[in-house]
């Protein structure tokens, strides 16, 4: 119950100051983070994250489609994944 009060205070909050913050605001958070991401040591780092989660983010998206196919095979009841 705490975490759903605490994220209900911060949604309730960043509305309030994002209301208020206003275009111009969000125009000057925008050049903010292109200028980050066009910084050099950014790329790296994301190009680093990149290759290192590369193997683990197929193996996750394989292991998804694999329950996705067990389910539907058990929803239709023949045991089987459907073939498309």
């Amino acid at each position: 119950m705490k975490f759903r009060t605490g994220l209900v205070i911060g949604l309730a909050i960043g509305y309030v100051l994002g209301a208020r913050a206003g275009r111009e605001r969000y125009e000057q958070l925008a050049r903010a983070f292109a200028r980050l991401r066009e910084n050099e040591q950014v790329q790296a780092a994301l190009s680093t994250t990149e290759k290192l989660t590369r193997k683990p983010r197929a193996a996750a998206g394989g292991g998804l489609v694999s329950a996705a196919d067990k389910m539907r095979a058990a929803s239709n009841g023949q045991g089987q994944p459907d073939s498309k």
